[in-house]
């Protein structure tokens, strides 16, 4: 079966990215910026850092416009992968280089880190990334603490579809520690 052909706006980018077009690339950070910043921060947890990932990111896509295949999947996720893995080099290095220096050899503690980071990174991203009315769900019962009850209430849902929603937003954001932990074990 034929992967679903990518959205027409990504495929539109990536041929004006690779025509070199500086205008492409600005409209792409103002759709992707915080996308890429919040990755990189929540890996990092550095400010300054994740900064300087978001302009290695951008500064990549820049460069390399035919890195990206739409037939791969859309763009979002592609950039997404990206910044997830110049984050983890970066924190890795970051490692290395302090252990070189003269610090202990690099522990499972900081491995662990590394894969905590991977796996929150994957929840911010596929948080982003569900649809609206799924993350609203989440949002009111995660972050301002209602119940399913007064989440129906405040988003006009039975409390049935409110429930609902709610268990499938944590089904997707599940996928974020399966992917870690295959089978979900450590």
């Amino acid at each position: 079966m034929a992967a679903p052909a990518p959205p027409r706006w990504d495929r539109k980018m990536q041929q004006r990215l690779a025509r070199g077009e500086e205008a492409a690339l600005g409209e792409l950070y103002d759709r992707f910026a915080t996308l890429v910043h919040g990755l990189a921060h929540r890996v990092m947890g550095d400010e300054e850092a994740a900064g300087l990932i978001t302009r290695e990111v951008f500064g990549y896509i820049w460069e390399n416009p035919d890195a990206y295949d739409p037939k791969d999947g859309n763009m979002r996720s592609w950039i997404a992968t990206l910044t997830q893995r110049q984050a983890v080099g970066k924190l890795r290095s970051c490692e290395a280089e302090r252990v070189a220096s003269g610090g202990e050899r690099i522990s499972e503690q900081f491995e662990e880190r590394v894969r905590e980071a991977n796996t929150a990174a994957r929840a911010d991203f596929i948080r982003d990334s569900m649809p609206a009315s799924i993350r609203a769900a989440l949002d009111l019962a995660y972050l301002q603490r209602r119940d399913y009850r007064q989440a129906a209430h405040e988003l006009g849902l039975t409390e049935v579809e409110a429930r609902r929603r709610m268990r499938l937003g944590l089904q997707m954001l599940s996928t974020a520690i399966q992917h870690e932990h295959p089978g979900g074990t450590r």
